[in-house]
């Protein structure tokens, strides 16, 4: 009698953190649509202008305080991806009021340069 084969991990259906292996993969095929539970995330994009062009330190200096800041929000954020070839950050997270004003404000403060992209909104 042979031994059943242990049974393969079910596939991973939580969100993962981008990878820069699979650059060749457009954003919007990378991105988790829903949480754990299969409740919609919420995203934002922030530009920073010349972050390309600065020096690796600086570079590396701003890396740090987003992350000390994404840190801050635990669960909350799902994916992150800072993209230099664009100068982008786009931020995936759970849907709470109030959260997707709130921490893109905590990473201009830490991040002055860094600005929300948004719809205009003409009166």
């Amino acid at each position: 009698m042979v031994p059943d084969a242990p049974a393969s991990p079910a596939p991973e259906t939580s969100p993962r953190p981008a990878l820069l292996l699979e650059p060749h993969q457009p954003l919007w095929q990378r991105l988790p649509k829903r949480d754990a539970q299969g409740r919609r995330l919420a995203d934002f994009m922030m530009l920073i202008p010349g972050l390309r062009q600065r020096p690796r330190d600086q570079i590396h200096a701003r890396a740090l305080a987003i992350e000390r800041v994404l840190s801050g929000y635990g669960g909350d954020v799902v994916f992150v991806e800072l993209n230099l070839k664009l100068n982008t950050l786009w931020v995936s997270l759970c849907a709470r009021p109030g959260l997707c004003s709130e921490l893109p404000a905590a990473i201009r403060d830490a991040v002055p340069e860094a600005l929300l992209v948004g719809p205009r909104l003409q009166r």
